[in-house]
C-alpha cells in the first residue's frame, strides 16, 4: 500500500510508483519480524527499532545521522563524492 499512495504528491509517475514498490521490498520484509538483528545497510546503522513508546521512537530518529551515507539508499560509498 505505501508504494502505491502518492508521497508527498511527487510519486505520481507509473515508473516512479513501480521502483518505490521494489525499493520497499527491502524494508518491508517478513526478515524484520523473523530476525531481531535484520539490518538495513552493511553498517549496521539502520534498523528497525523494537518496540517501545513514543519517546523511544523520537530518540531513535534523533540518533540518527543528520546527513546518511549513501548506502542506505543502495549507492555504492562514492556516491557522496557526486552528492557533494
Amino acid at each position: 500500500m505505501t508504494g502505491e499512495c502518492n508521497y508527498g504528491g511527487r510519486v505520481t509517475d507509473d515508473k516512479d510508483r513501480r521502483l518505490m514498490a521494489v525499493v520497499l521490498k527491502i524494508f518491508f520484509c517478513k526478515e524484520i519480524y523473523e530476525n531481531d538483528d535484520y539490518k538495513f545497510s552493511p553498517s549496521g546503522i539502520y534498523f528497525a527499532p523494537k518496540h517501545t513508546e513514543y519517546d523511544g521512537y523520537i530518540d531513535f530518529i534523533k540518533g540518527l545521522p543528520t546527513f546518511p551515507d549513501p548506502e542506505i539508499f543502495g549507492f555504492h560509498p562514492n556516491a557522496a563524492i557526486t552528492k557533494n
